[in-house]
């Protein structure tokens, strides 16, 4: 396959990265300059740049009764575009700085579904919204037995308060295709296993 991008970091010039806000997240202002197509250099562009660290998200799924695992909980910035903010999700955390990232989807599964982790897959990792935020996500998706799971979790340290499903793969593919689940990490974690369901069986 040959390659698109002709650019790489070296054809960037950063001029100024400075911290403008620093709450529950993090707003960092970029100047810079940029390689053009039509060669040459831009013009100093600003952008405001989301800092929130990268993050990890989990698809329990049992492959004996078929079913997933998703997580309910209520997210206020799905306000703005639909009737309930309580979204169906995978278990995810931010990893804080480590690249330790399936002790991370661990640890997160035990907090917001009590749910013991043993063979994880990745499942790929992508870019959340680059033009606005540095995030990156890590999918993993986790053989689990899900027999026994299901309740309310999360820390109330954290403000969490979250619901764990346990949901027949066809069911959750069914609110994939309506458009009930719309969230990023789990439509893409969904997807994938839609795509290679028979792999991991085989696996």
């Amino acid at each position: 396959m040959s390659s698109i991008a002709c650019f790489d970091k070296q054809d960037v010039k950063l001029e100024s990265v400075k911290s403008i806000f620093n709450g529950f997240f993090e707003i960092q202002l970029y100047q810079f300059r940029h390689a053009l197509f039509s060669g040459g250099m831009s013009q100093t562009i600003s952008r405001e740049i989301l800092e929130r660290g990268h993050a990890v998200a989990v698809l329990p799924y049992d492959p004996v009764t078929d079913s997933v695992l998703l997580i309910e909980q209520i997210r206020i910035g799905a306000m703005a575009s639909k009737a309930s903010p309580w979204l169906l999700e995978c278990i995810a955390g931010m990893a804080e700085g480590s690249e330790q990232y399936e002790d991370v989807a661990r640890k997160e599964a035990q907090e917001e579904a009590g749910l013991e982790l043993n063979e994880l897959h990745f499942m790929t990792s992508y870019l959340s919204s680059p033009g606005g935020t540095t995030e990156r996500l890590y999918l993993y998706l986790a053989i689990a037995d899900l027999s026994e799971a299901g309740g309310v979790y999360g820390l109330e340290s954290e403000g969490e308060d979250i619901k764990s499903h346990v949901i027949p793969y066809s069911e959750a593919i069914e609110r994939l295709q309506s458009g009930e689940i719309d969230n990023a990490a789990t439509v893409i974690s969904l997807q994938w296993l839609a795509l290679n369901k028979a792999k991991v069986l085989v696996g």
